[in-house]
């Protein structure tokens, strides 16, 4: 995972969202649509949202110490789960009460041709913001498709990022139609269809954001081509009669745990031994550089004994 990457797509956000958000609320005052202040307000939680994204990844560059002994690579995924709730408490809940009050008491907008040249001018800069996104996960992404790289990423910005973007393009174009429809039908209500709807995708973006973060939260082991190039390169180091079994664990998004018990033959000298383990651990950090923490048990080859 680059983390300069990843830390391009978010200042690229925030720039973008915070100009948004100003352009959203002016255009709020001047139309009185309620779709526009959702919009508003969704791009004020994202501009938080990637200023949290931002001081995770501050924090997780802080040393490790006596009471954190494995470092505080973790805060990458506290802060990205942070983020989800936000998501959802600032922009889901608001924007579904909003939608329900305007259904209910339909207004009439003033100047809503504002709304439409300042929601068309959103998306062309959300459509930047995305594509920022887009190029600096490409890398990381690998053959899978969009979806996967979201489930499968041990990396928590990127994604968080691509779902944010992915919802501000679809919820503006939410805002975009119910204030179109407002000015063609005359009828208000469109404008708190739209907002509603904005609510419904952002509280769908958040539970998915929730669950994803919470599995990193509590820890994901290495992805299958990960741990099978680890097995790979322990059962071919010399002297390695055969992997016992393997364990892994993301301490954070750049560094891997792996404990591993691997079987040597009985008649393995303790200097032999050293030198196996320190070529084996060698061998997995070449296979997968995330791997920096590795502790191997050296046993003896029972297997013919059936005891290990």
């Amino acid at each position: 995972m680059s983390t300069a990457g990843s830390a391009r797509a978010i200042v690229a956000a925030l720039l973008v969202n915070a100009g948004i958000a100003v352009a959203k609320f002016i255009g709020f005052l001047i139309t009185g649509s309620s779709s526009m202040l959702a919009e508003s307000v969704h791009s004020v939680a994202d501009t938080s949202n990637q200023g949290l994204l931002l001081w995770g990844q501050r924090q997780a560059r802080k040393e490790a110490d006596e009471l954190h002994q494995f470092g505080y690579g973790r805060s990458r995924y506290f802060y990205s789960f942070v983020v989800a709730l936000v998501l959802f408490t600032l922009g889901s809940v608001f924007a579904l009460y909003e939608g329900y009050r305007k259904i209910s008491h339909p207004e009439d907008l003033s100047s809503p041709v504002v709304a439409i040249v300042i929601l068309v001018v959103a998306i062309g800069l959300e459509t930047y913001s995305f594509r920022t996104a887009v190029m600096e996960s490409r890398p990381l992404k690998g053959p899978g498709g969009w979806w996967r790289f979201i489930r499968t990423s041990r990396s928590p910005e990127l994604p968080v990022v691509l779902l944010e973007d992915t919802a501000a393009l679809v919820g503006l174009v939410f805002a975009l139609t119910g204030v179109g429809l407002t000015m063609l039908t005359g009828d208000p209500v469109w404008d708190g269809f739209g907002t509603a709807a904005i609510g419904a995708l952002l509280g769908v973006i958040a539970i998915i954001l929730m669950v994803e973060m919470h599995s990193l939260l509590i820890g994901e082991g290495a992805t299958k081509e990960e741990e099978g190039a680890i097995r790979a390169a322990l059962e071919q180091t010399e002297h390695i009669e055969r992997l016992i079994h393997i364990r892994t664990q993301y301490l954070g998004p750049d560094e891997l745990l792996v404990g591993a018990k691997i079987a040597l033959a009985p008649e393995t000298d303790l200097a032999t031994v050293a030198a196996t383990i320190d070529a084996a651990e060698a061998a997995v950090r070449a296979a997968v550089p995330a791997a920096r923490v590795i502790y191997l048990e050296p046993d003896l080859d029972r297997a013919l004994t059936g005891r290990a």
